[in-house]
Order: structure tokens, then sequence, then C-alpha cells
């Protein structure tokens, strides 16, 4: 048997059509990377169904029930970015395998915990290896999926995942939590990652490495603690308000720390986070569309969610079904917009227009009230969101990715989950704030009666929705400015073992 390098994929018109990407078993590992986004993805909603029932069954407050949420939003946002670095530097076949492992065992004694402090290091846990099996999935994605047909479809795919797990999550929270426990949820997520390591050790391809830079330390350690500085600030700000003390020093330190991390990267010679990644016109828009999703999804998620089980009387379980129109309508459009309509009319056309049907969908939502129902006021709602969401995510996710060499693949892939984490941290501590203000203002000129109070409710979502809308407007309007028009450029293949 003799072995040698191959580089990736060669230009379209040159490629070998029996081995394309890392090696030509690609559409398998497609399936391996998407069974551990996925996994990633739901973790983010899945414990929030549970949560209630794990208070109760290990007896912990109202106040601390938000670190079980915290504690895995801190650490993931911020190792991010060292995760990603660490899948460039060694092999991204190694890292996503260490994630998943880690992500395992952390599931394990999560779903074991006989206290919250155990609850709270098994997500803190969950986070760590979360930072490295995010980015490293994505970057595997990139490398191996380097022909323009075939990596629209691929993106497609992985998008409709991406987008898809949030409310998948809700729906599999809801009914492991009725029918079975919820330490459940955590444990689910030992089959997700048995079956992606199975494949991972059979299907990916063995990095090499020509070279092995040294890791940026100091930009490592100075963007780590702006990203949880501001992660925190904003989970801080939630619970407490935007000009107490503690807020405002961690946000304030956060972005004084980002901007000397930005001068740091100019000034070493193996930056954590090249500025070339998002100085790039693509690049650079795909990161600030998926940054405004992470903002405006968190209303429909969280504020729909509370309107369906508190005024409609829906079950956690009903709850989640009421969410798959959406789901079925972010697959369409994920997985056949990137191939069908991205080549003939642009990313710009694409992405900006996605938008302004995700804000129809969001505006129909502002017209809820006490009586109204799901099929007139929710369900055209979601279809419109799954739409417009759908076509912007996997069109960012490509464009994201665009044109990188294979050494960067790793940390142009964690910008990707930077972005929608730091977004979903902005929306959850600006729109529960704005909601919590516009139940306030309702209620301080009325008597608070059973009807009053429940309207008060509706004010509050209604308010959310109305800025979420303004939300996904904006970035209709960012992308229409600074997204090129021209088709995102596949990204270089990686150096594997060939044998």
């Amino acid at each position: 048997m003799t072995t040698a390098i191959d580089r990736g994929a060669p230009a379209p018109e040159k490629q070998d059509q029996g081995r394309r990407g890392s090696h030509a078993l690609r559409w398998w590992v497609l399936a391996v990377l998407g069974v551990a986004q996925l996994m990633v993805v739901l973790d983010a909603t899945v414990v929030n169904i549970a949560l209630p029932a794990a208070q109760q069954d290990l007896g912990f407050s109202d106040g601390d029930r938000s670190w079980v949420v915290t504690g895995y939003a801190l650490a993931f946002g911020g190792l991010l970015l060292l995760g990603g670095r660490l899948s460039d530097l060694f092999g991204r076949r190694n890292t996503f395998i260490v994630g998943l492992i880690g992500f395992a065992v952390a599931s394990a004694i999560g779903g074991a915990a006989t206290s919250f402090e155990m609850l709270v290091a098994a997500r803190v846990g969950q986070g760590v290896f979360g930072a490295l099996l995010a980015p490293a999935a994505l970057s595997l994605l990139t490398v191996t999926f380097t022909e323009p047909s075939e990596r629209a479809k691929a993106f497609g795919i992985f998008g409709a995942i991406a987008g898809a797990g949030g409310a998948l999550g809700l729906l599999l929270g809801g009914a492991l939590t009725e029918w079975a426990s919820w330490r459940w949820v955590m444990f689910v997520n030992l089959a997700f990652a048995a079956v992606a390591l199975v494949g991972a050790v059979l299907l990916l391809a063995k990095h090499v490495s020509e070279q092995r830079p040294k890791l940026d330390i100091p930009g490592t350690i100075v963007v780590t603690a702006a990203l949880f500085g501001i992660v925190y600030g904003f989970s801080h700000a939630e619970s407490t308000s935007w000009t107490n003390g503690v807020t405002l020093g961690f946000l304030i330190g956060g972005v004084v720390l980002l901007g000397l991390f930005g001068w740091l990267e100019t000034r070493v010679a193996n930056p954590l986070l090249p500025l070339r990644i998002i100085t790039d016109r693509m690049r650079g828009a795909s990161y600030l569309t998926v940054f405004v999703m992470g903002i405006g999804m968190f209303a429909i998620f969280l504020f729909l969610t509370y309107y369906m089980q508190l005024v409609m009387g829906y079950s956690p379980i009903m709850t989640g079904v009421a969410f798959l129109p959406m789901i079925a309508a972010l697959v369409l459009t994920s997985t056949t917009v990137p191939s069908l309509l991205l080549p003939k009319i642009g990313p710009k056309a694409v992405v900006s227009g996605g938008f302004v049907i995700a804000a129809a969908g969001m505006a129909w939502l502002t017209q809820i009230g006490l009586t109204t129902g799901y099929n007139t006021h929710v369900l055209p709602a979601l279809i419109l969101l799954g739409l417009g969401l759908g076509a912007s995510m996997s069109t960012a996710f490509q464009g994201a990715t665009s044109g990188v060499q294979h050494e960067d693949a790793g940390v142009a892939s964690a910008m990707v989950n930077t972005s929608q984490q730091v977004g979903g941290s902005i929306g959850t501590a600006l729109l529960s704030t704005i909601a919590a203000s516009a139940a306030g203002d309702y209620l301080s000129s009325r008597t608070p009666d059973p009807v009053t109070v429940a309207q008060a409710s509706i004010e509050s979502y209604t308010t959310s929705f109305w800025w979420a809308t303004a939300i996904f407007v904006a970035g209709a309007a960012i992308t229409a400015v600074l997204m090129p028009s021209t088709v995102p450029a596949p990204a270089e293949g990686e150096p594997v073992l060939a044998h």
C-alpha cells in the first residue's frame, strides 16, 4: 500500500471524478458532520424546556437557574476562536474527535448530576468541548467540498441543520422531559456523539501538517477575556439592568479588550485571527448576517414559546410540533436556494431578500392577541420566517468560508459560531429587557387583574417582535450595501493522507 499526500480538490475542470474534496466519501462525511452539528445546536435549546424539572429535582433557586444556560454560553462563546485555531494547528479530524468525546463525557456527567454545581460544571464542560467541535465541523465541510455545485448543496444541508436545530431542540426537550426525565436531554447527546464518533474514525481523512506555527498566546488570552466579558455583560444585563455597575464594567471591558485584540493581531507573526479573514467583503458581510440573525431569532424561540404555552395553553411537546412548519420551510430554502438561486442572482439579493421575508414574518407575529389562533396568526409567520432565514443562513455559511486557505479554515469557521453566539447573547439581553419594560409600562396605569396581566404579556411579546422586525430590516439594508454580488468562491482543499 502506498501513501501519498492529497492536496484536496483541484479546479473543477481538472477534477478526478472518482475523488473530490478531501476524499471520495465526502457525502458520508457530510452526514457525520451534520450529526455533530445537530448535537451542538440542539443543546442551546433542548435544556431550556427541561430546566423547571431539573430545578425541582436538584432544588436550586430561580436566580441560580440562569447559570445552567449562561455557563454553557460563556465557555462556548469565549473559547470558539481558540477552538477554531487549534483545529487549524493540530488537525481538524483530531480536534473534531476530541471535541466529540469531551462533549459526550460532559453530557453524561450532566445527566447524572446530583447537585446544582455538578450540573453547571457539566454545562461548562459542554461549552468548552463544543467550542472545539463546532468550528472543526464547519471547517471540515469547508475543505472537503471545494467543487462549486457540490459545495452549494453541502452548505445548504449544513445550514438547514444549523437553522432547524434550535426548533428541533424545543420538540426533543419537551418529549424527553414529558415522557422520560429531564436527565435524558443530557444523555441523548451520547447517542449523537457515538454515531458521529464512529463515522469520524472511519471516514475522516488524516491531516498532514507541512508546518505548525506557534499559537498566538497573547491574542488568545485577550480575545477569550473579551468574548467572556461581552457574553457575561449581556447575560448580567438581562437579570439586572443596563446601568448596573457589573454589567457596564464587563461590557466596556470586553469592548476595550476586543480593540486591543485587533491591534495585537497586526503585530504578531502568527495571529489567532488573521485580519484578512474578516476584511474580505464576502466573509465580513456573511459574519454580519449570522450576527444579526442571532439577535433576531432569539425572539422567535423564546417569546413565541412563551405565547404558545402560557396564552394558547400548549404543552411543551405541542409547542415543539407547532414549530415544525418553520423547520420544513427553512430546510426547503436552505437546500434549494444555494444551488438554484445563488448562481443566478448572487448572494447580495439572496441574503437581503431572505431578511426582508423574515422581517415580514416577524411583523405578522406582532398581530397576536389573547384570542388569536395558530392557523391565522402563527403558522403563516413561521413559514415566512423559515423561508427567509433558510435562504439567508445557508448563503451566509457558504460566504463566511469563501476563498479561505486550508490553514485558516478553522478560525474562519469559528467566526461564524462566534458571530451567532454573541448575536444570541445580545438578543437575549436586549429583547428580554425591552419585553419586561413593555409589560411594566402597560401595567403601570392599569389595575393588575388577570386579564390585564395577560394582556401585558402580549404587549411584551409584540413589542419584542417589532424590534426583531426592525433588526431584520436593518440586516437587509446592511447586506444590500456590504455583500458583493459575486458567487462565493470555494475554499482550498486540505492536505490529507491518501492510501
